[in-house]
């Protein structure tokens, strides 16, 4: 297992379809870059759920996983469960997001991810992102699409508590889905911190990495 130092980092720019996606996918990991860089600007893009308390239940949850931090959060209403039919729209909102930041590290959806708004998301960002980072994050849900990621972030002592707790404040819309309460969140953060030697941990997938070994 190899460890990279993330401490250089002063933004990031994040990708989702869906108002909680960001937090279920990686709230832990928002949580620990927002502690340790403090004035982090973090630069957000959600596809859906504009004009409705959707919104205002991820503006809050954002807020609330990235203390400290310069949050830029864009919101679009494009219908959920249709963003493949608004592709044009979902793209230059990508590519507006790519043009006008810098960001070191970008966390979006996983190819492999079973929900069409997601996976439109995962195909969007490298083509966006090209010499960026790009770091897909898993998000639980019904449909048996569970990743085999490669890139684990441990997560410091209560903070997967701290996340679910989290969401479960900041998202009440969701909670009459059978799967979305802290028991299922803390078993997956605790399956990942397993196959990472940690109590619990955040995975993500990679496709592409370029690495330089005694310079370039």
């Amino acid at each position: 297992m190899i460890d990279f130092d993330t401490g250089a980092i002063t933004e990031i720019a994040l990708l989702a379809a869906h108002c909680d996606d960001l937090a279920i996918g990686m709230g832990g990991t928002l949580l620990t870059l927002a502690q340790a860089r403090p004035g982090l600007r973090v630069r957000a893009l959600v596809l859906t759920g504009a004009g409705t308390e959707r919104a205002e239940e991820e503006r809050g949850a954002l807020e609330s996983f990235c203390p400290a931090a310069e949050l830029d959060l864009t919101i679009l209403d494009i219908p959920d469960g249709y963003a493949p039919a608004h592709w044009a729209r979902a793209k230059q909102a990508v590519a507006a997001l790519a043009r006008d930041g810098a960001a070191q590290v970008v966390f979006a959806p996983h190819r492999g991810d079973a929900h069409q708004d997601h996976r439109l998301l995962a195909e969007l960002a490298p083509g966006e992102f090209r010499d960026h980072l790009v770091l897909g994050y898993e998000i639980l849900k019904w449909e048996t699409d569970t990743p085999q990621p490669a890139v684990f972030h441990p997560l410091a002592a209560g903070l997967a508590e701290t996340k679910a707790a989290l969401l479960m404040k900041h998202y009440p819309s969701q909670r009459n889905r059978d799967w979305f309460d802290e028991e299922s969140f803390l078993a997956l953060s605790r399956l990942r911190g397993v196959q990472c030697r940690a109590r619990h941990a955040e995975a993500f997938l990679i496709e592409k990495a370029t690495i330089t070994f005694g310079g370039a």
